[in-house]
């Protein structure tokens, strides 16, 4: 019987940092949403773009979002145990989810399951793109076992969400 390695990815959304020129993310969104609308793929131009922004530098002061979800993360990998462990972004900052999942797979993962921070439905990063994703991912991975949590149980949201506001009442 094949040993089982358990890995998990927390997506989140991903921030632009502070000092990027806006001109950069006007352009690559305007040739995203052309490449949605034309149902095509994304262009050298948007690509290079991407990956610009995705690759400027950051620090916990240039992007807050990051240094966040980066504290959320240290927390869920410590609450997990013994799990291999990475973080992904769905636009503006590295890893992808498409390098996060590589990693894992790399470091021996067998069986990896994907949540994101993104918990109300409606989204199109948590409802579209992420299943998109893991749908693409799976037939180069069929060894590998690619699961999404998701939808979230919206009754446990609202019981954190409580939580939250008896902390501040």
């Amino acid at each position: 019987m094949a040993t089982v390695v358990r890995g998990v990815i927390l997506v989140g959304h991903g921030g632009i940092p502070k000092g990027c020129p806006s001109e950069l993310v006007t352009k690559l969104k305007r040739l995203e949403g052309q490449r949605r609308a034309a149902g095509t793929s994304m262009s050298a131009e948007e690509h290079e773009l991407d990956t610009k922004i995705r690759q400027w530098p950051r620090t916990p002061e240039t992007d807050p979002y990051q240094s966040g979800l980066e504290a959320v993360a240290a927390q869920l990998r410590a609450n997990l145990g013994d799990v291999l462990f990475a973080v992904a972004y769905n636009e503006f900052c590295t890893p992808t989810l498409e390098e996060s999942v590589e990693e894992l797979i790399k470091k021996g993962a067998t069986h990896i399951t994907v949540t994101t921070t993104m918990f109300t439905p409606g989204g199109s990063h948590s409802e579209v793109e992420i299943p998109e994703i893991l749908d693409h991912l799976r037939p180069q991975y069929p060894e590998v076992e690619l699961r999404y949590a998701w939808p979230f149980d919206l009754k446990l949201v609202a019981n954190t969400l409580t939580e939250q506001v008896k902390r501040f009442s």
